[in-house]
């Protein structure tokens, strides 16, 4: 199955916590003092939705009170368009509306790995991708698409089972895992346009 396709077929809990997981993974590091894991408070609102929309507004609003003046040191914008979209989140814990959230989450993140990867690819080949198409993209690309789709499918297994919230905690230590490899990769980088060390 695509990632397209499962996402097609995900639930509102699938769709709120693997959107989710694509924002957690992308946000750049805090400013110093600042909140490690500021969208942590909506993790618990995706088993059942409880909470869901106050937490959104919670988070968002946190987000925006730290986002640095001039929007200029947040990542190349990646933080921006995060905040963007968690001011887009459907309110709503339904399937209906957090399927196109979950669907632009997921496109995002792909997106900020393309930017990270060697070679980088084009923008337009990532539906492409996610279609199951266009074999060939970078490393970066190819593991955020295998984080996702194992993302949908423990959400698809776990839900409505004693293990949800185990499916859940998995979700995270995944959702982690992608952090730090794409951290490490970006600070590489910075390293290497300052003429520090050579680029992966």
């Amino acid at each position: 199955m695509t990632l397209l396709e499962q996402i097609a077929r995900a639930d509102e809990r699938g769709l709120a916590a693997s959107g989710l997981a694509c924002l957690d993974r992308c946000l750049p590091p805090p400013e110093d003092g600042g909140d490690p894991e500021p969208l942590r408070p909506l993790w618990a609102s995706c088993e059942s939705g409880a909470q869901w929309a106050a937490r959104l507004d919670a988070v968002h609003a946190a987000l925006e009170r730290a986002a640095p003046a001039g929007g200029t040191a947040d990542g190349g914008g990646t933080a921006a368009r995060i905040r963007a979209l968690l001011g887009a989140a459907p309110r709503d814990f339904a399937a209906g509306p957090l399927r196109a959230w979950a669907d632009a989450c997921s496109l995002l993140a792909l997106d900020v790995h393309r930017e990270l990867d060697f070679p980088a690819d084009g923008a337009q080949e990532l539906e492409l991708y996610r279609a199951g198409g266009a074999a060939g993209h970078g490393p970066l690309v190819a593991r955020e698409l295998l984080r996702q789709t194992e993302i949908l499918e423990t959400l698809a297994e776990t839900d409505g089972t004693v293990g949800g919230a185990t499916g859940l905690r998995r979700v995270l230590d995944l959702s982690a895992e992608g952090r730090r490899v794409l951290r490490a990769v970006a600070s590489r980088r910075a390293r290497a346009r300052s003429g520090d060390v050579s680029p992966a």
